[in-house]
């Protein structure tokens, strides 16, 4: 088991029905593209972000988005420099709601040698940021060996934080020889849901999903790993995904459903 950092005691309550949850409207907060936001360099064109929420009691700051929505679209962004050298370049993420609206970016934070080295094995820290470039997740990996992936402490797993410093949670890989699966732990140690994959998470000409269940062993949402076309598959690790999960669910798991899609990312897509 992922060992936890110390951690804040905090409420895990469903929004109240008198809190302002609505859907997203068409506008939003302009701002410049993900070659700014995400650490890049350079002029963008200005990108229509979604409106935050108010009204939310006991809501991590930044995590406000998630209340509003049921569901979340990310693309990784295809790095020029990988396809050129096919050297392992840091991961990014563009994170949009269902109308196309900017969420979130995702940035990871890892150095050369590792990413290049260790591959899908590598430790990483990945901030998630909104349109102010504050940082309203961090996750963090650490190393694990694949080849004994079944010893509990070779099994990987990622330790999420809102705000960063504060564990609220963690995505912890279960050892299975068929399908694919995840806990995923509340702030207590306590398995709050699953995950399960296919027996073959690598399909090619079709979708993937990995479907999330509550304790009661009921389905209550998916993550789906998207085919995107011939060419992208073969000759890069830039992937497309999305994550549905109930609208009223607890805003912390909701953030937690979301981060277990970068560990499945790194485990079963990197290339």
């Amino acid at each position: 088991m992922m060992q936890m950092k110390e951690y804040k005691e905090v409420p895990q309550d469903v929004p109240h029905d008198d809190a302002v949850v609505r859907q997203p409207q068409v506008t939003g907060n302009p701002v410049v593209s993900d070659s700014v936001t995400a650490g890049g360099g350079g002029g963008g064109a200005v990108e229509n972000w979604m409106s935050i929420p108010v009204g939310m009691p006991n809501c991590p700051q930044g995590l406000e988005y998630l209340t509003a929505l049921d569901q979340l679209l990310i693309s990784q962004k295809i790095e020029k420099l990988e396809l050129i050298t096919g050297f392992e370049t840091k991961n990014r993420f563009k994170i949009k709601n269902s109308l196309g609206q900017n969420v979130y970016f995702a940035t990871e934070e890892s150095d050369c040698c590792t990413r290049n080295l260790l591959g899908r094995s590598r430790p990483f820290e990945m901030k998630i940021l909104d349109n102010f470039q504050n940082e309203v997740l961090h996750l963090h990996r650490p190393f694990r060996c694949d080849i004994l992936c079944c010893f509990p402490n070779c099994l990987n797993a990622v330790e999420v934080q809102a705000p960063p410093g504060q564990v609220i949670g963690t995505v912890e890989q279960v050892c299975t020889f068929m399908k694919p699966k995840f806990n995923i732990k509340n702030s207590f140690g306590d398995i709050v849901l699953t995950i399960e994959g296919p027996v073959c998470p690598c399909k090619c000409f079709s979708d993937t999903n990995f479907k999330v269940f509550s304790v009661n062993n009921e389905q209550i949402g998916k993550i789906s790993k998207q085919w995107s076309g011939l060419g992208r598959e073969l000759f890069t690790d830039a992937d497309y995904f999305s994550v549905t999960f109930p609208l009223h669910l607890d805003v912390r798991m909701k953030a937690l459903i979301f981060s277990a899609l970068f560990l499945i990312d790194v485990v079963y897509y990197e290339q």
